[in-house]
């Protein structure tokens, strides 16, 4: 049981990071200092996808999901929890350099929105 919970745990911090990358840039609009921490998880979001590597979360959750009595699964984390969703049928590889190539532009817009109003003055704490 309790290696169950903690492969959820694993799987909802997983889901957690993910989002982050995604949505991440919508925080540094509010505090830009989010870009320091944010900037480096796109990268490792977009390099994920762009060269197919397996998140350490994934075989962490697997290995926690077997000792539970369940089965692990193959694959990344995207692939099997998200794709299936999103995309009924089997990806292309070069779709999966599509969603990498995604991660990047849709924080590249968030990005640019962030940044289009003046620096704060210095002293601001919303800086």
């Amino acid at each position: 049981m309790a290696y169950r919970i903690l492969a959820d745990f694993v799987l909802v911090g997983h889901l957690a990071f993910i989002l982050y990358v995604v949505l991440g840039a919508l925080l540094v609009r509010w505090r830009r200092r989010a870009a320091i921490i944010h900037l480096p998880c796109v990268a490792y979001g977009a390099a994920i996808e762009h060269w197919h590597w397996v998140c350490p979360l994934t075989p962490l959750e697997n290995r926690l999901r077997v000792l539970a009595g369940e089965t692990g699964f193959a694959g990344g984390f995207v692939e099997h929890y998200i794709a299936p969703i999103v995309y009924p049928l089997p990806l292309p590889a070069a779709t999966w350099d599509g969603l990498a190539i995604a991660v990047i532009a849709v924080n590249g817009l968030a990005y640019a929105w962030a940044f289009r109003r003046p620096f704060p003055a210095k002293g601001n704490p919303k800086g």
